[in-house]
């Protein structure tokens, strides 16, 4: 039949009973949509469904009643679920829950850069060429690095989806990575660590360079606080994420060491870093800038301005050694490269440390293999705590001279009888 409104719409549609005698109405399309000899296939094929004993309108009517109450319609939606079940450790992809540090990085990207092109958008349509095409746009502006990041959140977040049943497919399956990267080799000279030493020391005059035009650039902004983060990435070798999230219940400064929890780190593992002089002092400095003016101490060593219940992020040291390396002049920068500087100059003559010591030193898992490695970790509990302890001092020692807060040791020898 063709119904008719008094509107004028025009619907097809067919009358069937169900088996146990129920009349039902379904419809079929609206004309001209659907011609007239489409809508008599629709109607044959819904009548052979009901003499299969199904009932077409009841189905259409329970997948209108799904779509509705489904939670994850959108990209947005997705999100929402995707970081609640990453939070409570429902969906560890690795099989271990994420890091705080690594889902505020994660949060950071969505706000940043896949929420504004993306978000708004069901599941169905971001396709791959609509991620194709996010991803063209940060390679446009340089930041290929990014893109290739961003292209493995969403693909999580897509294989999130999936075993929800929300969708089949991941649409970044088929969609490889775009930008290049190239290997982390930045190892910073002695006059490049003492600049930007100095600069974290007392960034009041810090200008970021001049642009559109302006005679005065920016001006680079290093709280106290990050500062001193930045100062222990560099005496200590552990990630920015350790540091950022340093709480005062891994210290034990009257032993003058910090525990990092296995949960923190990234192998997974409980990690020793004895602490120098140096580093004791710059923690003290932090602890007392974190409680000046508040009643309550907070139980982090670097509290978050917007809740001190938790660290800073791992990216406020990022941004803020760009932001000096800007002002500097220099080359790239990360807090990675400070790691690298380190170890690389433990590893140079200046020190001469083993790399098996420094493999320990960077919490790596492992710098042995086959027998001895099952040797290391299953029955060796020695953590090498106090050869770790010397290199880190006598690191410590060379970082402060290069940076000029140390005296460098004279290698003029005075000759017998008092001549020099």
């Amino acid at each position: 039949m063709l119904r008719v409104t008094h509107a004028g719409v025009k619907t097809w549609m067919v009358r069937y009973r169900t088996d146990d005698g129920q009349q039902r109405r379904f419809s079929l399309g609206l004309y001209p949509d659907v011609t007239l000899t489409d809508a008599r296939d629709r109607a044959s094929a819904a009548r052979g469904q009901a003499r299969d004993g199904n009932d077409p309108a009841a189905a259409k009517r329970r997948r209108k009643a799904e779509a509705k109450a489904q939670p994850i319609k959108t990209f947005v939606d997705l999100s929402e679920a995707y970081f609640t079940a990453c939070e409570n450790g429902e969906w560890k992809p690795r099989g271990k829950k994420k890091r705080i540090s690594t889902l505020d990085g994660e949060k950071w990207l969505w706000t940043k850069h896949i929420k504004p092109d993306l978000g708004d958008l069901r599941l169905e349509d971001v396709t791959p060429a609509a991620v194709k095409k996010l991803l063209r746009s940060l390679v446009t502006k340089g930041h290929e690095v990014t893109s290739n990041r961003i292209r493995g959140q969403i693909r999580q977040m897509f294989n999130f989806a999936i075993a929800e049943g929300r969708l089949a497919i991941n649409p970044v399956s088929t969609v490889k990575a775009l930008g290049a990267e190239t290997p982390r080799e930045r190892v910073l000279r002695d006059e490049e660590i003492k600049s930007v030493w100095i600069a974290i020391s007392d960034p009041a005059n810090l200008r970021k360079p001049v642009m559109d035009g302006h005679e005065i650039g920016e001006r680079v902004y290093v709280s106290a606080a990050v500062g001193i983060a930045i100062k222990l990435l560099a005496l200590t070798l552990t990630r920015r994420a350790e540091v950022a999230g340093m709480a005062r219940e891994e210290l034990n400064l009257d032993q003058d060491s910090w525990i990092i929890p296995g949960e923190r780190t990234k192998n997974g593992l409980p990690h020793l870093v004895p602490l120098a002089p140096a580093a004791i002092k710059l923690i003290k400095e932090a602890i007392k800038l974190a409680d000046d003016g508040h009643e309550k101490k907070s139980p982090m060593v670097f509290p978050s301005p917007r809740d001190r219940n938790r660290g800073i992020t791992p990216a406020s040291l990022s941004h803020a050694l760009r932001d000096v390396r800007l002002a500097l002049e220099l080359k790239r920068l990360s807090p990675h490269d400070l790691r690298r500087t380190a170890a690389t100059n433990m590893a140079s003559e200046r020190l001469g440390i083993s790399p098996f010591l420094i493999g320990r030193l960077l919490n790596h898992t492992s710098e042995t293999g086959g027998a001895a490695m099952v040797t290391m970790t299953t029955y060796a509990r020695h953590d090498y705590a106090s050869e770790k302890r010397l290199a880190l001092t006598a690191w410590a020692d060379l970082l402060l001279e290069v940076v000029g807060e140390k005296a460098r040791p004279s290698n003029v020898k005075p000759l017998r009888g008092g001549a020099a």
